[in-house]
């Protein structure tokens, strides 16, 4: 009997505090990394929480160093940054890539109006659209472009729903150069087979001399499946699936990276808006695994989405700021914008303090799991900024959600929901790497948690 406990308890602890999907606080789909000096800078469309259908205003921006804690940086570009197209639905699967100290997303626009292209200066954005107009508008086809530059500064633009079309960019990123090709290895034939499955949402990448294609196969549900070439431009051959396809997850959409000697896969599933929810919404939830390849270069297929995700490379500085919003797992919890104002007086806002982006819907039991915590010097006290809405506290766990304690933080204020404060308190000292859970008690809304750090002295 102690055993059959031991394998239900273990269960349960799995499920509870599983790395996938790696963002909680929001729901997000068609995932697209882009590796850019020692970050990964996941950029992925946004489902809203009352979404039954596709409702998809704008997209976000997530980073990470170590593969399991991302940081939120909220909504980096929305539709109304495309003056000529509709700004209420329709933010689908972007890709973002860097070229000459720029960094261009390409963004499919509702109602068949094409793809279109913004700009920025620097991976958060602001993103600002260069031409006023589609880049591409060729089909109703035209959704889910991803780009590749191949090693002679050629630049490609794919996409498609449900064939393949490409053309060539210049180097400006912002133009193209040619016609636009209906790729004839994937094309759909009608009546004919399709070794393929190709279904929408390509991703295109090199790899020691090799071309790939990887994309959502068969439709629905779907599953990933990829095909290789010997150029940018084919012709494919289908090589099989990274991921079968599986009735928990309706879509899936491919985005792969090579990040610190590892390659991983990111797509979705479904499983946190299942958890509150029978039927079917388009809610999605963005995961992620380790992908590898054979001697040949073909690729390991995958079971469905492992609720483990991938392993920590890296570890966490705790002796600086940590956002709040650096999340390895959380539950109950959200994230949002905020702008603090003077407020000096009931009819004008004064000079703006700050925008933040900060963890709120904070109530009792909710927690942040932050992974591989290093305290190379040892722990002394923590700060904490949080404005008060009824107050609370934070109960800072290691190792699991009920292990030892490291102190307790008071949140003494209340109604103060607009002025942000810093509390210091003493905890025990710590050494050596550990994983904190950061647990919030009280009787309701508590207070909005903006940052974190420990001091050794």
């Amino acid at each position: 009997m102690k055993n059959l406990t031991l394998i239900i308890t273990l269960f349960f602890f799995q499920i509870s505090f599983a790395q996938n999907p790696i963002i909680q606080t929001k729901f997000t789909a068609d995932p697209a990394p882009m590796v850019y000096k020692d970050t990964v800078f996941l950029y992925t469309s946004h489902d809203e929480d009352d979404a039954f259908g596709f409702k998809m205003k704008n997209w976000l921006l997530y980073t990470s160093t170590d593969m399991v804690n991302w940081t939120d940086h909220g909504i980096v570009a929305s539709l109304k940054d495309f003056k000529w197209t509709d700004p209420e639905n329709g933010a689908w699967a972007p890709q973002v890539i860097e070229r000459n100290g720029k960094f261009y997303m390409y963004c499919p626009m509702p109602g068949q109006r094409g793809i279109g292209v913004l700009v920025a200066d620097n991976p958060y954005g602001p993103f600002k659209d260069p031409i006023g107009k589609p880049l591409v508008k060729n089909s109703g086809d035209d959704i889910d472009p991803t780009v590749l530059i191949d090693d002679g500064g050629q630049a490609y633009l794919y996409w498609g729903n449900p064939n393949l079309w490409y053309v060539k960019l210049n180097e400006d990123m912002i133009s193209v150069n040619g016609d636009v090709v209906k790729d004839p290895s994937i094309a759909k034939v009608k009546g004919s087979p399709d070794p393929f499955h190709y279904q929408e949402g390509p991703w295109a990448w090199k790899r020691n001399g090799k071309y790939y294609m990887a994309y959502a196969s068969t439709c629905c549900p779907e599953g990933i499946g990829y095909a290789m070439g010997k150029s940018a431009t084919g012709p494919w051959e289908f090589k099989g699936m990274i991921m079968d396809s599986d009735k928990r997850s309706n879509g899936n959409h491919p985005g792969i990276i090579e990040y610190k000697g590892k390659t991983y896969v990111f797509g979705f599933n479904y499983n946190i808006g299942k958890q509150t929810m029978s039927k079917h919404y388009e809610r999605r939830s963005v995961c992620v695994s380790e992908m590898k390849y054979n001697a040949d270069g073909t690729i390991q297929k995958l079971p469905f989405w492992n609720p483990e995700g991938v392993q920590r490379i890296a570890t966490l500085n705790p002796y600086k700021k940590v956002e709040a919003e650096t999340i390895a797992f959380s539950e109950g919890l959200k994230t949002e914008k905020m702008t603090e104002w003077e407020r000096n007086n009931p009819y004008d806002t004064g000079k703006k303090i700050t925008d933040r982006i900060v963890v709120s819907s904070v109530n009792n039991g909710d927690y942040i799991k932050v992974q591989g915590v290093e305290f190379s010097k040892g722990s002394q006290s923590i700060e904490v900024s949080v404005a008060a809405l009824y107050g609370g506290k934070i109960e800072i766990h290691t190792d699991s959600i009920d292990g030892p304690v490291l102190g307790t933080v008071t949140v003494k204020g209340k109604a103060e929901g607009d002025i942000f404060r810093t509390i210091k308190t003493p905890v025990k000292n710590m050494k050596g790497i550990h994983d904190l859970y950061f647990v919030f008690r009280g009787d309701r809304d508590l207070f909005y948690f903006d940052w974190w750090k420990f001091n050794a002295d």
